[in-house]
């Protein structure tokens, strides 16, 4: 059984690196599942930007995504997300044109925004590929936060935010790593980034002093622009007035994604798109019982718990032997990393289905991206395996709001 096209489920793989493993396996193993993921019927995978963190080695999209479309042959490709804080725009869109020209009508390109080290009280509110917010009145398009967390929203969990984090361990680790990875050019505002893109792959670009440029991989190209965003800052108000499709990020940053959600779809005009197309992702772990499950899920907080206050960022993922019990973490130790593992959807196929039934429901996602760490790949396959079997099963009432959307999903 495959998933149904008219409910789209994809898959977001970070190329986890487990304990005992090598970054070259995990990029091996990143560019098999691919394959795996085609023959399941999900509607795309999507590789994400991570740098110098021993336990991810998804550290360049472009080139996972072009592996992964020569072994496959009906999965879309793509990035989640090409960060501007290390790639220029034009040199993300000439990369992901040359992948869609081999590919056609099979390549997303995903940017983020440029990264900006946190700094002060604004570090909670930091996530990967999207720059803090300085303090500002709220644009008339920017509806105003939802109620702070903990609560329940149609069913829905929603966290609170996570404490502040420990904002000099963070910048320290941050500016160190930039300095490495050679961060530093200059972004212009996200705006005028995206819209570089699209004036190439239209072949209207002209810069402020009059000059006409042309890049031949990017004009006409066939590949699908995306917006991921963690807040309702200014990626998710930028995506909907140039009418882009947007990734909110769930299983990032669970307590802003209504959020991220509501200022999309206020902000929205119909441009690339004539509706707005909301991707919703989260991270999941299925198992043919609800035990085994929670078993192979016991390392995440461990796991998550690095990237937030590690020293070197995330951590090679650890064996489920090894995890430290819940029951032995302190009270600020959960604080910390609660938010995720509590919105964590973990157990059997019918609990993960129900779970995932009611996150598309209340944010209203035209389609959810799926996550998987585990320690073993074996275990992340069958997962997936796992859900694409009981999401076909129940997916027959699950079709997208319109149909619009059904059509850009297919």
């Amino acid at each position: 059984m495959t998933v149904p096209t008219r409910v789209p489920l994809s898959v977001l793989d970070l190329a986890l690196v487990p304990d005992g493993g090598t970054g070259a396996q995990a990029v091996r193993d990143a560019v098999s599942l691919a394959v795996d993921l085609d023959r399941l019927g999900y509607r795309r995978v999507w590789y994400a930007e991570h740098h110098l963190s021993p336990g991810v080695a998804s550290a360049s999209p472009a080139v996972l995504a072009a592996a992964a479309a020569a072994r496959t042959e009906r999965i879309r490709v793509g990035s989640g997300a090409v960060l501007l804080s290390t790639t220029s725009p034009l040199v993300a869109a000439e990369q992901f044109g040359t992948i869609a020209a081999l590919h056609p009508g099979r390549v997303d390109l995903g940017l983020g925004r440029a990264f900006t080290p946190p700094t002060g009280d604004r570090a909670a509110r930091h996530k990967a590929g999207e720059a803090p917010q300085a303090d500002a009145p709220r644009p008339a398009d920017r509806p105003a936060p939802r109620e702070a967390g903990p609560r329940v929203v149609d069913g829905l969990y929603v966290p609170a935010a996570p404490p502040t984090l420990n904002d000099s361990a963070l910048r320290e680790r941050f500016l160190a790593q930039a300095a490495v990875v050679g961060a530093s050019r200059a972004p212009a505002s996200f705006q005028a980034e995206l819209e570089l893109v699209l004036g190439l792959r239209a072949g209207t670009f002209t810069d402020d002093a009059g000059h006409h440029y042309v890049s031949p991989p990017v004009q006409d190209a066939a590949f699908d622009l995306f917006v991921l965003a963690s807040s309702g800052g200014e990626s998710a108000r930028v995506a909907g007035r140039l009418g882009l499709p947007i990734a909110a990020n769930f299983h990032v940053s669970p307590h802003t994604t209504l959020d991220t959600v509501a200022a999309y779809r206020a902000a929205f005009r119909p441009g690339v798109l004539a509706e707005p197309y909301v991707v919703v992702s989260a991270d999941v772990l299925v198992a043919e019982t609800t035990q085994r499950a929670h078993d192979l899920a016991a390392p995440f907080a461990d796991w998550v718990a690095s990237i937030r206050r590690g020293a070197d960022g995330a951590i090679a993922y650890p064996r489920p032997q090894d995890a430290t019990p819940w029951t032995e973490r302190t009270e600020p130790e959960r604080a910390v990393v609660a938010d995720r593992v509590d919105t964590r959807i973990v157990g059997d196929p019918a609990t993960a289905v129900e779970r995932l039934a009611t996150l598309q429901r209340v944010t209203g996602a035209d389609e959810l991206l799926v996550t998987t760490a585990t320690h073993d790949p074996a275990d992340a396959r069958r997962s997936y395996a796992l859900l694409a079997q009981a999401w076909a099963g129940a997916g027959a009432d699950r079709a997208p709001r319109t149909e619009q959307a059904a059509a850009f999903a297919g």
